[in-house]
């Protein structure tokens, strides 16, 4: 029986189409994937159903009964439960009172009871927590199954999951998908939306591609491959390998010894990290997001102040953070970009004041109109001209402004931070060829991500960070998957010879 059924469904903003007759079946108890580059309208269709933006064409029906979802209240009320890819905790409350938050209006609250609520509920799905533990003590997996409970204790039984497997480890992953199959078998029905086609070959059952607002194909993982997916995705051919040759490294470009590094609260975050970086080298850093790596990055980018330690350049320039540093931020649209500036103007942040851009204190337009259109060429930035705003663009065709950008005066040193996030295979694919046609001309990388298959296939030598630190450097050639995934737990390295 279909649990969820969308009929012609089309949603508009202004002139811009995002879903046109949009109609799949998703049948009670199947975990189906919704696929498609970065714009192809998933995040739009999913809104729809969640009951934040409302469809102007088409209708929904949840069990073959037509139904009207006006807000994210509503849907809840449905049994229709949205788990973001960002987690909607609040750190300084314990698990219980983050899953009754909104929901209690009783002025005698019993959170005992609550607790033992939500300890029973956590045992049927084998979802193993302590309900009385504050959220901010527990680790990224850990509160992933808090979000779930959330909505299984809301009563959802349509379960959408947004890229949930962005901020995980792999023994992590395996985890959520083992309760993903449980919910599955126990009758819920899962949506998840991800770019990663080897988890969803895993994971699902059926799947829809959607491409440009259209619905592309539904079929079932048994009768495609992950090659297949890729092309429907973008409409082209795709290759999914990485032709990446072994690095020559050549002089070093940056040292960086027993750095220490604090965040904003002033708690040090990198602790005690040494290492050397040459031209034409590749250095990945695998670890689970909030482990340092972004008050790493932003250390030697030159934007946040060290507490201890050195790092040198061999270049003087670079010392004085005169020369060029190409930084990809975590964040494009909060540190990348000024959203509601152009394209044109984005091309230029750091770089408007210098030549030819201005002259005597005048910026010459027709020069800057001529760099975005030579950029918006050769990165495939995909938009109806230089002048359009970049909260406009796809998240996809924002990182390739930023990669234009940062990419443009050759830079010797780049620091790419999660420089894939939320990026189609295309994207991603275009991206990580720029990066590594830069060390081919002697540029060298710091390539930090959450996406461990991504750092182990760009990265000449791999830096695994739990809590701050480096627990080991390893050869991207010579170390696995699980290897990687251990330490970035903060389980033992591999065990040296003799020991």
């Amino acid at each position: 029986m279909a649990y969820l059924r969308l009929e012609n469904i089309t949603k508009r903003f202004g002139s811009f189409i995002a879903n046109e007759n949009i109609s799949l079946t998703i049948a009670s108890g199947q975990i189906h994937a919704i696929l498609g580059e970065n714009g192809a309208g998933k995040t739009t269709l999913m809104n729809i159903i969640s009951g934040l933006y409302q469809p102007d064409e088409g209708q929904i029906y949840l069990q073959e009964k037509p139904v009207i979802i006006p807000s994210p209240k509503e849907a809840i009320k449905l049994g229709i439960g949205m788990i973001y890819q960002h987690f909607m905790l609040v750190p300084q409350l314990s698990i219980t009172e983050n899953i009754i938050l909104g929901l209690e209006n009783n002025w005698h609250l019993n959170l005992r009871k609550k607790q033992q609520e939500i300890a029973a509920l956590s045992q049927t799905y084998k979802l193993d927590i302590n309900a009385s533990t504050k959220v901010g003590n527990l680790p990224v997996g850990m509160q992933q199954r808090v979000e779930i409970l959330k909505v299984l204790y809301r009563k959802a039984k349509l379960l959408i999951l947004d890229e949930p497997t962005a901020v995980l480890t792999p023994k992590e992953v395996k985890s959520l998908f083992d309760i993903l199959r449980q919910l599955a078998a126990s009758g819920s029905t899962i949506i998840f939306i991800s770019h990663k086609l080897e988890e969803v070959m895993n994971l699902c059952d059926t799947l829809t591609v959607l491409r440009r607002g259209h619905v592309v194909t539904t079929t079932t993982t048994q009768q495609t491959t992950p090659q297949q997916l890729a092309e429907l995705m973008v409409g082209r051919e795709v290759s999914l390998q990485l032709n990446k040759f072994p690095a020559l490294p050549g002089k070093l470009v940056l040292s960086v010894q027993r750095l220490q590094v604090a965040d904003d609260r002033g708690i040090i975050t990198v602790k005690n990290v040494s290492f050397d970086l040459r031209a034409g080298e590749i250095l990945g850093i695998a670890g689970v997001d909030g482990n340092g790596q972004r008050e790493l990055a932003d250390a030697i980018a030159g934007i946040r102040n060290i507490k201890r330690g050195k790092i040198e350049f061999a270049d003087p320039l670079l010392n004085k953070i005169e020369g060029i540093i190409g930084y990809i931020p975590e964040d494009r649209q909060k540190m990348g970009l000024v959203l509601q500036f152009s394209i044109a103007q984005n091309l230029i942040l750091k770089a408007f004041k210098k030549v030819p851009f201005c002259h005597r204190f005048l910026l010459q337009p027709e020069i800057i109109n001529n760099n975005a259109k030579s950029a918006m060429q050769e990165f495939d930035i995909r938009a109806a001209g230089i002048d359009v705003k970049v909260s406009h663009l796809s998240g996809g065709n924002q990182q390739k402004v930023v990669l234009a950008r940062e990419l443009a005066g050759q830079p010797q040193l780049i620091v790419a931070m999660q420089p894939t996030r939320g990026l189609d295979v295309g994207a991603t694919q275009a991206v990580q060829r720029r990066l590594i046609a830069q060390t081919q001309r002697g540029a060298a990388i710091l390539y930090i991500s959450t996406e461990l298959e991504e750092v182990m296939a760009i990265s000449d030598h791999i830096a695994v960070m739990y809590r701050g630190e480096f627990v080991d450097i390893l050869d991207a050639q010579r170390t696995t998957i699980e290897e990687i995934g251990l330490l970035m737990g903060g389980g033992r390295g591999r065990v040296k010879d003799g020991e």
